[in-house]
């Protein structure tokens, strides 16, 4: 037994001599050292062998397999780190060549849209029709606006030399042609001094003249009201009731027209609107929502973004951000974060990586109400101005009506002017507020300072749109109280809605109030 254990510490310490040998000749000299060595191993065995006994041979084969293992395991070590590495490399190689594929194929996406778009353009002179009526596709937006394809009869060129080395590519682009145009927005001579009540009616007619699109006289008081309260209007009903025909005539009306952008299944946060910073190509990928709110930065007549669908994903998860700061008070805070890291030649319009978004912009989105999409939370109908459409409009004659480039600061005026010569009056006020007390006791609903700030902006435009006092206070009350009923329990409110219409009878008059009356009914009839 002492002559086995006097083996392994002798052998044991030729090995590791050996290895160290081994380790010294692999980075300082010859490699042939080692091999000669072998010998002396096979005579050191040869010395020992005969006296190990059972227990030493038992040693000997346990210590030559964990021999084995170790130098084995060593071999492994060193295949994995080889295969790490050459992983690794393999994998920045790669990386290098699908950034430049990338870039490569986003030069070739937009080359192929400007072409599509010139095509587009001959489509549209071979049928007679003005720059103000091209329309221009895109994989998952439809943007129908004159300055999509042309700005003064001028066509947009291919994506500059310069456009293609910075980081915003397609709002450097926009930068570019406003550069040396002056897109100035002007009332025709004939309607120099239109009033609301006259742009609401100019408009109707014209959206039945030339489009075959009718709609309703207080409707349409509502829609402009909505617009004169805040920039956010969301237009419900069923489909085929021309949510999304509203807003394309509109913009046709203002001849800027108005840019659809299809909202998808799959939007879960703000980048699906806004674009991101792609680290591949390091340059933001920009969507078509950005560049319209971009561009509107430019101009100084009225521009119209629709949510085509807006519910058919969470609205408050992608457009939480345009929800908070829309609600701040002073729209010069209204600045959306895009980029944390600003460069010198950034677009001109953003600041410290953020860019503003411009008062002459409306967000307008479309509902369908059915199995297939979410339900609108309170959240967002709070902050929101909604229209409901449930039949399509009935036709009617109306004069030929040419449209009306409007700008900006004239219909803003015409909204604040409202404000001031039509101010909800106190006594309305007064039963409104008794109105307000009743909803709290027996349905446990409040209205809120939100709700009565939209109530003294709207009501007046309603006004001066044609409509009366109690006509705008009935819509607010039917679309943002009524509709929070929806999410009672309403079988158990039975007596409450038979109070409820008593009670607007008793406060408004027998003949007033019937939106919110004809709402009433409807609970009353689901509950039988």
């Amino acid at each position: 037994m002492d002559s086995y254990f006097n083996y392994l510490r002798q052998m044991v310490t030729i090995f590791f001599s050996d290895l160290g040998r081994w380790f010294y000749a692999t980075f300082a000299a010859p490699w042939e050292v080692v091999p000669n060595n072998f010998k002396t191993y096979g005579d050191t065995l040869a010395n020992f062998q005969g006296n190990f006994g059972f227990v030493g041979w038992l040693f000997f084969i346990l210590f030559a397999v964990l021999l084995v293992a170790a130098l084995g395991a060593l071999v492994l070590l060193i295949v994995w780190f080889l295969r790490k590495y050459i992983k690794f490399y393999k994998t920045e190689i790669d990386r290098e060549k699908l950034k430049e594929e990338i870039q490569n194929l986003q030069i070739e996406l937009y080359n192929a849209s400007q072409e599509k778009n010139r095509i587009l353009g001959l489509q549209f002179d071979s049928l007679g029709l003005t720059p103000n009526e091209g329309i221009a596709f895109n994989k998952e937006t439809i943007t129908e606006s004159a300055d999509e394809n042309a700005i003064d009869g001028e066509a947009v060129d291919e994506e500059t030399p310069k456009a293609k080395e910075v980081r915003f590519p397609r709002l450097i682009n926009v930068d570019e042609r406003y550069e040396n145009i002056n897109v100035t927005c002007e009332l025709p001579a004939d309607a120099t001094d239109i009033s609301l009540q006259g742009i609401v009616e100019r408009f109707r007619d014209y959206a039945a003249s030339q489009l075959r699109l009718y709609y309703t006289i207080p409707s349409m008081r509502a829609f402009f009201a909505s617009m004169g309260t805040g920039k956010i209007i969301i237009l419900e009903g069923i489909s085929g009731t021309g949510k999304t025909s509203l807003p394309y005539a509109l913009g046709k009306f203002f001849q800027n027209g108005c840019t659809i952008c299809s909202v998808q299944p799959s939007w879960r946060d703000r980048s699906e609107l806004l674009g991101f910073y792609n680290d591949f190509t390091k340059k933001f990928t920009e969507t078509e929502f950005l560049r319209s709110i971009y561009e509107a930065t430019f101009r100084n007549d009225c521009n119209l973004i629709v949510l085509d669908e807006m519910n058919i994903a969470r609205i408050e998860y992608y457009f939480a951000e345009f929800l908070s700061i829309m609600e701040m008070p002073n729209p010069s805070a209204w600045n959306i974060d895009l980029i944390s890291s600003p460069q010198k030649d950034d677009p001109k319009h953003l600041h410290d990586g953020k860019l503003l978004i411009p008062q002459n912009c409306w967000f307008i989105g479309t509902a369908n109400n059915d199995d297939s999409t979410f339900t609108i939370t309170d959240k967002v109908y709070d902050r929101a101005m909604s229209l409901f459409f449930d039949n399509k409009g009935i036709a009617f004659e109306a004069p030929f009506t040419e449209a009306l480039p409007l700008p900006f600061d004239y219909l803003q005026k015409l909204f604040e002017d409202a404000k001031v010569n039509y101010p909800l009056s106190a006594k309305t006020m007064e039963k409104f507020t008794e109105l307000d007390d009743f909803v709290i006791e027996h349905f446990k609903l409040a209205f809120g300072n939100r709700i009565l700030k939209q109530l003294n902006a709207f009501v007046p435009c309603y006004v001066a749109t044609g409509g009366t006092e109690l006509e705008g206070v009935d819509y607010i009350f039917a679309t943002k109280i009524l509709k929070k009923f929806e999410s009672l329990n309403i079988a158990h409110l039975r007596d409450d809605l038979i109070e409820l219409d008593a009670k607007l009878t008793k406060l408004f008059g027998k003949n007033e109030f019937k939106m919110a009356k004809a709402k009433i009914a409807g609970f009353l009839k689901d509950v039988g």
